[in-house]
C-alpha cells in the first residue's frame, strides 16, 4: 500500500543550510511524506512528491534548479560559447549520406548549411544498376519543415513500399519516443489519411497496400500488439503478447515479414510470407526459456542465429519445411561473440567480436570459403551501416570503420574478393592534426582478478606523473558494449590536454556474453567494481589523480555514476550523470512504468525478496549518506520515457540535503526534450559545450 499525505511545495530559502553569502542559493524541494510497505518494511520517500508532472510546483521546482544552474554557471559561459564555435566549425556545413540501393532506388539524406535537420532523398538507379547522380532527385522528407514551429522533432522509422511509391515513416514530435505512424503517396506528395499512435516497427506487405506495425501500449511502452493495417482501412489486431517481459519487433527479408518476441534471456521468431499479407504470424521455433535465436531466409532454407548450446551464438541452417532439422554451418567459439548476421544471394555475412574488438567474417557459397574484414589499429570499432546491405542481391558489404583519432569512415568490401572501398571519410572542416595524438589499449585487473579492457585516446607528450586532467566514462548494462567511437566534440578535450578514457566493464558483452551475464542481476555490483577499480588503476599508473579524475555516464550508466559515488566519493573530483536511472527501488517496484517488468531479467525482480535486497543495496538514491561528494552536475529531460524526470530531480533533491560538503550540486532539465536530448543538431552541440565545459571547468581546464 502508499499512502502520500500532503501537496509538495517549495520551503523557503531561508530553510537551506548555510552557504557562503554571496553564492546564489539552492532550491530546496520540501520533504513531504510518503510511506509503503515492502516486503513487511515501511518505506519513506520525502521526494515522491515530484513524480506529480502536472503539479505547478514540481514545474517550479525545476525551473527553480534551472535558474540556479544558469547562475551556478554564468562565470563558464564565455568557455562554453568557445567550445560551441569549435564545435561547429568542425561540423561540415553542408553534408551528403552514401546513397545505398533498394528496389530500384539509392537513397540517401543530406544536409543543407545552417539547418538543424537532414533531408531524405532517392534517386533511380541507372540502367546498369549502379547510382546516377544525374537521376532527378526526390526529396520524400524535408525534416526541417517538418519540426518548424516545435520545440523537439525526431523521424523515427522510414520504409518504402516494395513499389517504391509510397513512404510509411513515425514521428516524435516532444522527446516521449511515442511515435506516430504517417504513410506519404511519393507520386502526388499528398500524406494519406492512414495512421496510427505508439508505433515502434513496420514491414509492408508485397501487395504495396498493407502494412504491418508494432504498436506500444501507452503506460508501460512495451511493444505488445502487431496489426495489419490496410492502406485506407481500420486496423486489425493479428498479435497480442501477454508476457510483460517481451517486446514485439518487425523486420524483413526479401520473402518474409519476421515478428521477434524478445525479453533479455528468450526469443521467438514467427514468419508470415509477403505475398499473403491475410496469412498468420506461425512461430519458427516456439519460445523456449533461455534460448535467444534470429532467422533469416535463403533459397528455400531458414538460416538461425541461435545461443542453443552456443553461449556466443553459431550459425546453424534448416529446411524451410523443417526449421527443427539443423545442420551446423558455423560452430561456436567461446573466445568470439557473433554479434549479428546478413544472408544475401550469394554470402553469409558475420559481425564479431573478441577482447573488445570487432571483425567482419564472409562466407561465400559458390567458392565454399571464408574471408575475413579486420583492422590493425588497437582500437577501433567497425560495424555494419543500417539499412545499406538491405538489398539480397548485392556484392558487396558496407561497413563504416572508426576509431578515437579516425573519423567515421564509409567501406564497400567485395564480398569475393575482400577488396575494399573507401566510399566517404568524415571530414573534420577546418583540419585536425591527428599525428598529435595517440589511441592505446590497457588493462586494469579488478579485484576479482579479471582483467578488464580500457582505452585511453590523449595529445602527444602529455605528461604521465598524474598530473593530466582525465574524463572516465562508461556504461556497462543490456549487453550493449563500450565502443571505441570517434567524436568530434571530443577533439576539444584531447587538445587541451585532457585524456579520455573508457572502461569496457561487466555488463556489456565487449568479451563475449558471460562478460554481460556477470554484470547484471545478482552479479550487478562487478560493473561498479570494475569502473571503480578501472579509475584506480588510471590513478595508480599515473595517467592522473584523483583531484584531477572526471567521470561521466548517461541512463544506465547514469545509475553506474550515481552507484560509484556512493562507494568512493574521494576518487572522483566531477560527475556528470545524465538522464540518470538513480531511484532504481521506487521504479522498478511501480509495474506501471517503462523500465520495469521487461526489465526484471537484466535487474532482478524486486518483488523477490532476494533480488529486492540486492538491488536496494546498490540503489544510488537508496544510499546517499551524511558524507563529501565530488562537485556533480546532472542533466535530464522533462519529456523522458526511458528514465523518467522525476529520478534525477529526486536524486539532486535528496543529495543536496545530505551532503556535507560545498562542492557544486547542480541539476539542469531539458524542459523540452527527453532521453536523447535536444533534437536538432546544432541545439545538440550546444548542450554538448556546456557539460563539456563545466564538466571541464572542475578539473582545472577552463579555456
Amino acid at each position: 500500500m502508499s499512502i502520500r499525505l500532503i501537496t509538495g511545495l517549495l520551503l523557503p530559502l531561508l530553510a537551506a543550510p548555510a552557504f557562503a553569502a554571496d553564492l546564489p542559493q539552492p532550491p530546496l524541494a520540501a520533504k513531504v511524506q510518503w510511506m509503503e510497505t515492502r516486503h513487511g518494511e515501511q518505506v519513506t520517500d520525502d521526494y515522491h512528491w515530484l513524480r506529480e508532472k502536472s503539479d505547478p510546483a514540481v514545474i517550479d521546482y525545476l525551473k527553480a534548479e534551472n535558474a540556479y544552474t544558469a547562475a551556478m554557471t554564468e562565470n563558464i559561459k564565455p568557455f562554453a560559447d568557445r567550445l560551441f564555435k569549435e564545435f561547429k566549425d568542425r561540423t561540415q556545413p553542408v553534408d551528403l549520406s552514401v546513397p545505398a540501393r533498394m528496389n530500384g532506388y539509392y537513397y540517401y539524406n543530406r544536409i543543407e548549411a545552417g539547418k538543424q535537420y537532414p533531408l531524405n532523398c532517392r534517386r533511380k538507379a541507372g540502367k546498369d544498376g549502379n547510382y546516377d547522380a544525374n537521376a532527378p532527385e526526390e526529396i520524400l522528407l524535408d525534416q526541417n519543415a517538418m519540426a518548424e514551429g516545435l520545440k523537439f522533432f525526431h523521424l523515427g522509422v522510414m520504409h518504402a513500399s516494395p513499389d517504391g511509391k509510397m513512404l510509411a515513416y513515425t514521428t516524435d514530435s516532444n522527446g516521449f519516443r511515442q511515435y506516430e505512424l504517417h504513410v506519404k503517396d511519393l507520386q502526388t506528395g499528398k500524406v494519406l489519411s492512414t495512421t496510427m499512435p505508439r508505433v515502434t516497427s513496420l514491414a509492408w506487405a508485397a501487395d504495396n497496400k498493407t502494412l504491418f506495425v508494432t504498436q506500444e501500449d501507452a503506460t508501460t511502452k512495451r511493444s505488445d500488439r502487431v496489426f495489419r493495417l490496410p492502406l485506407g482501412g481500420a486496423p486489425e489486431q493479428v498479435v497480442h503478447e501477454p508476457v510483460e517481459q517481451f517486446a514485439l519487433e518487425l523486420y524483413t527479408d526479401k520473402n518474409s515479414i519476421y515478428l521477434a518476441a524478445a525479453s533479455t534471456d528468450t526469443y521467438e521468431v514467427s514468419m508470415l510470407p509477403k505475398n499473403q499479407p491475410k496469412a498468420k504470424f506461425k512461430s519458427v521455433l516456439g519460445r523456449e526459456k533461455g534460448h535467444r535465436y534470429i532467422v533469416l531466409q535463403r533459397q528455400g532454407m531458414l538460416y538461425i542465429y541461435t545461443n542453443k548450446d552456443a553461449k556466443n551464438f553459431r550459425v546453424v541452417t534448416a529446411p524451410l519445411s523443417n526449421p527443427k532439422k539443423w545442420t551446423e554451418l558455423v560452430p561456436h567459439d567461446k573466445d568470439t561473440l557473433i554479434t549479428g548476421m546478413n544472408v544475401f544471394d550469394g554470402f553469409l555475412v558475420l559481425n564479431e567480436k573478441s577482447r573488445a574488438l570487432n571483425r567482419t567474417r564472409i562466407y561465400d557459397f559458390a567458392a565454399k570459403k571464408w574471408l575475413t574484414v579486420k583492422f590493425d589499429d588497437e582500437v577501433y570499432v567497425s560495424m555494419e551501416v543500417p539499412k545499406a546491405n538491405d538489398d539480397e542481391t548485392l556484392t558487396k558489404y558496407r561497413l563504416s570503420y572508426q576509431s578515437p583519432l579516425s573519423p567515421p569512415t564509409i567501406i564497400d568490401v567485395d564480398m569475393k574478393t575482400g577488396e575494399r572501398t573507401v566510399l566517404k571519410k568524415q571530414e573534420v572542416a577546418g583540419g585536425f592534426d591527428f599525428s598529435q595524438y595517440e589511441t592505446k589499449r590497457l588493462w586494469a585487473t579488478a579485484r576479482d582478478g579479471v582483467k578488464v579492457p580500457l582505452w585511453v585516446a590523449y595529445k602527444k607528450g602529455v605528461k604521465l606523473d598524474g598530473s593530466a586532467p582525465l574524463v572516465l566514462y562508461s556504461y556497462g548494462s543490456y549487453g550493449i558494449p563500450q565502443e571505441a567511437t570517434f567524436s568530434l566534440t571530443r577533439l576539444s578535450m584531447l587538445e587541451r590536454g585532457v585524456i579520455y578514457a573508457a572502461a569496457h566493464i561487466r555488463g556489456g558483452n565487449d568479451m563475449g556474453e558471460a562478460w554481460h551475464d556477470d554484470g547484471m542481476l545478482m552479479h550487478k555490483k562487478n560493473t561498479f567494481n570494475d569502473f571503480v577499480d578501472s579509475a584506480e588503476y588510471l590513478v595508480k599508473e599515473k595517467w592522473t589523480s584523483a583531484d584531477r579524475l572526471a567521470i561521466q555516464g548517461g541512463s544506465a550508466g547514469g545509475l553506474l555514476m550515481g552507484a560509484v559515488v556512493n562507494m568512493r566519493p574521494d576518487l572522483f573530483k566531477a560527475v556528470h550523470a545524465a538522464v540518470p536511472f538513480v531511484d532504481v527501488m521506487n521504479t522498478m517496484m511501480d509495474a506501471s512504468l517503462p523500465l520495469t517488468t521487461g526489465e526484471y531479467l537484466e535487474w532482478g525482480n524486486p518483488n523477490e525478496k532476494a533480488a529486492y535486497d540486492y538491488m536496494r543495496s546498490y540503489s544510488p538514491y537508496d544510499n546517499i549518506l551524511l558524507k563529501d561528494y565530488p562537485a556533480m552536475l546532472v542533466t535530464t529531460g522533462l519529456n523522458d520515457s526511458q528514465v523518467m524526470y522525476w529520478e534525477p530531480a529526486k536524486y539532486v533533491a535528496k543529495l543536496r540535503r545530505n551532503k556535507t560538503d560545498s562542492n557544486p550540486l547542480l541539476l539542469k532539465v531539458n524542459m523540452g526534450a527527453g532521453h536523447g536530448g535536444s533534437s536538432g543538431r546544432y541545439n545538440a552541440l550546444e548542450d554538448k559545450a556546456f557539460e563539456m565545459a563545466w564538466l571541464l571547468s572542475q578539473i582545472g581546464v577552463t579555456q
